[in-house]
């Protein structure tokens, strides 16, 4: 008599897991460290100040009548808001079939939509692209971080700074990520009046970062009934102004239009202007589908560029 085997069998129930696994990375290290403002334009604008150089000849006679000051005037600086949006469409079918993985395949498709609009979000805040007003037929864009900084950087041979949203940093040859340029852009931030808090790197050069001698050292001590720890990431770099810590960011490549570069930021010192925080629009309902848009109006704010830095220009 043959066996009867599940090759043959008729009515088997399907073994599909109730989970949905994705690996795609939705952590945001930029937006999330810096702080959060409100625009209530499509330019936002904001001021920057400083002090007059400190001066070796300020003293007076005594009983002199006393002499006018130079009052230095506040520099006014602006971004425009970008609009990121994402749409999604459902049919009323299969919202209601049985799914697995989720009850509702709407909440799903906008909770994924979200983490999108997210990652579009912090790579064009980290980007080299220049703020554009914009036109009927044509979006506006936001001036990503890399065209405000102009006080603090170093660049490759032929590499220029951006300045003031609008301009884009130009690329120069590509040079080795080394410690020695790391030093020079965290005194330059320092000496501007910044306190160089993060340092901002691809996955690639948070590699090459953790050689520098400047890592702090953590000293395990072998316990004679367990495996030895071996330490070799980096997290907190050991500057002459300070602790600086090490973050690195998966959204910093130069397929996301970042071309390679480190950030030095202070990042009390920048936020993200919100127009219109994020919400959902239930669109006009033409048939048997549910039409759902995503949106959020924002633009980044760089409180006072000299407080950041950049090396540009390295070596992937």
């Amino acid at each position: 008599m043959a066996t009867y085997q599940t090759y043959t069998s008729i009515g088997q129930r399907e073994d599909l897991s109730d989970v949905v696994y994705s690996i795609s990375p939705t952590d945001t290290p930029f937006m999330s460290s810096i702080g959060k403002a409100k625009a209530t334009a499509t330019n936002h604008e904001w001021q920057t100040d400083a002090l007059a150089s400190a001066v070796l000849t300020n003293y007076a006679v005594e009983g002199d009548t006393a002499s006018d000051a130079t009052i230095g005037v506040t520099t006014r600086v602006g971004n425009k808001t970008q609009i990121s949006q994402k749409t999604i469409k459902i049919s009323g079918t299969l919202e209601a079939v049985d799914k697995a993985g989720r009850k509702s395949e709407k909440s799903y498709q906008l909770a994924k939509a979200s983490a999108e609009i997210k990652r579009d979000m912090e790579t064009t805040l980290l980007s080299n692209q220049a703020s554009t007003n914009g036109n009927s037929s044509t979006a506006r864009k936001l001036g990503g971080l890399q065209t405000w900084l102009a006080t603090n950087g170093d660049f490759g041979t032929s590499g220029v700074a951006g300045a003031s949203g609008t301009t884009t940093r130009t690329n120069g040859t590509n040079r080795t990520f080394d410690e020695a340029t790391l030093k020079t852009v965290v005194k330059e931030v320092y000496a501007s009046g910044g306190n160089p808090k993060v340092l901002m790197v691809n996955p690639a050069h948070k590699q090459l970062v953790s050689a520098f001698t400047g890592i702090a050292a953590q000293r395990y001590m072998a316990p004679g009934d367990a495996p030895t720890t071996i330490v070799s990431a980096a997290d907190i770099y050991l500057s002459d102004f300070g602790s600086i810590s090490i973050v690195p960011n998966r959204f910093m490549t130069s397929t996301n239009t970042c071309d390679e570069v480190a950030f030095v930021l202070d990042v009390d010192m920048a936020s993200v202007a919100y127009l219109r925080p994020f919400q959902t629009n239930e669109l006009a309902k033409t048939g048997d589908a549910e039409v759902t848009q995503l949106l959020v109006e924002y633009t980044l704010q760089v409180n006072n560029e000299a407080a950041h830095g950049i090396i540009a220009d390295l070596t992937p």
